[in-house]
């Protein structure tokens, strides 16, 4: 019944194109290029943990030390008092379950009923308490330290290794002899290292600074895990090699502007800022929509037979650019309450963990508000 089930599912009629067989781009000596193989889309997992360990080593030795240096504390906020019924009804609470950190006044009157306590007592335990449970600056410095240095050199190396690819200056190069597009080591290697981040990133996520685009970023890392796969297996790794690298430059300065925010380079974070805004609707509502997405959706269909598989790619790739769309609008509430401010001072991140304690609306300020990824 497995087989039956697994026959049907990789289906040549969805995956390939008309007339192509699995044996047909089958890796194997005795082919003219060498094919993808399906097979090897189960690295980039064990590589995924080697990231995270790398991640952590370099956060501890590198990130963590640096970030010290430029005068970033890895300072605990003041505990709450010992109070087992409260922290009973903290711990409990559906909110905090899913990061809504604040009460409304009605829950607060209803505990302060409950637990024959004052609203103001019931209101300071639980600012304090909850604010146990935020990351320190030197925690979200080194997360973004991290990102940052992946992206460059994830961008580095893709630029480096497509440079001399002939689909990197003329984009129907992606399609011309499709199916029979080989690969090389340097392309499996940008694919697999790509792959396994994102899988880290997916692992991660769970412990990780929690922000409120938190599902969002979920879909966005499951989104570009199944392209990539997707597109390995369906040997379109050519126009997933420019989706990458499209991808990879802007995210180096989201990271780093936040990274800025975080040491309090507030110059320095205002204008990789402006750089990243700039660069970001160049690339995401720009190159990607009427350069990517309008080759594979106009060109490929004059240039080679469409497929099922085909559309289920083209269809994560449109999901991606909804995405961005959502993502650039967050980026410009940002900026224009920036400028409206005068000045790009203080802290809003959509992070419920960065609201301020003394109100439940947050102060203008920079791209901290904003986390992509991104993105791929």
């Amino acid at each position: 019944m497995l087989r039956a089930l697994l026959d049907k599912f990789w289906d040549e009629d969805v995956w390939l194109p008309p007339n192509t067989t699995w044996d047909d781009i089958a890796p194997g000596p005795d082919k003219e290029v060498v094919y993808a193989d399906y097979r090897h889309l189960l690295y980039p997992i064990p590589l995924a943990l080697v990231l995270i360990v790398l991640r952590q080593t370099l956060e501890k030795y590198i990130y963590a030390p640096f970030g010290m240096s430029l005068g970033i504390k890895n300072t605990r906020p003041k505990k709450a008092p010992n109070n087992p019924k409260l922290e009973s009804a903290y711990v409990d609470c559906p909110k905090i379950k899913h990061k809504q950190l604040f009460l409304s006044k009605d829950e607060i009157c209803a505990l302060a009923k409950q637990l024959d306590m004052s609203e103001r007592q019931v209101e300071r335990w639980w600012r304090l308490r909850r604010s146990q449970d935020k990351p320190s600056k030197l925690t979200k410095f080194c997360e973004n330290a991290w990102r940052c240095s992946f992206y460059f050199y994830n961008f580095s190396y893709g630029t480096f290794i497509l440079w001399d690819k002939d689909w990197l200056w003329d984009i129907d190069q992606c399609y011309i002899g499709y199916p029979h597009q080989g690969t090389s080591s340097d392309i499996w290697w940008y694919y697999m290292i790509s792959a396994a981040f994102y899988w880290a990133l997916t692992m991660s996520q769970f412990w990780d600074v929690r922000r409120k685009d938190f599902w969002q970023m979920f879909v966005h890392h499951i989104a570009t895990i199944a392209l990539l796969s997707f597109s390995w297996v369906c040997n379109l790794h050519r126009i997933g090699t420019l989706v990458l690298l499209l991808h990879d430059c802007t995210d180096i300065f989201l990271e780093a502007a936040k990274a800025a925010k975080y040491a309090n380079y507030q110059k320095l974070c205002d204008a990789i800022f402006t750089v990243f805004t700039v660069l970001w609707i160049v690339t995401r509502l720009g190159i990607y929509p009427f350069y990517i997405i309008w080759s594979t959706s106009v060109r490929a269909p004059m240039l080679l037979p469409m497929f099922a598989a085909y559309y289920i790619f083209n269809a994560l790739l449109c999901l991606l650019l909804a995405l961005h769309i959502l993502w650039t609008w967050l980026i410009l509430q940002v900026a224009y309450k920036s400028i409206n401010a005068g000045k790009m001072e203080g802290d809003i991140r959509s992070s419920s963990s960065d609201f301020s304690d003394s109100s439940h609306q947050s102060n203008h300020s920079t791209p901290n508000r904003i986390h992509n990824k991104k993105d791929t």
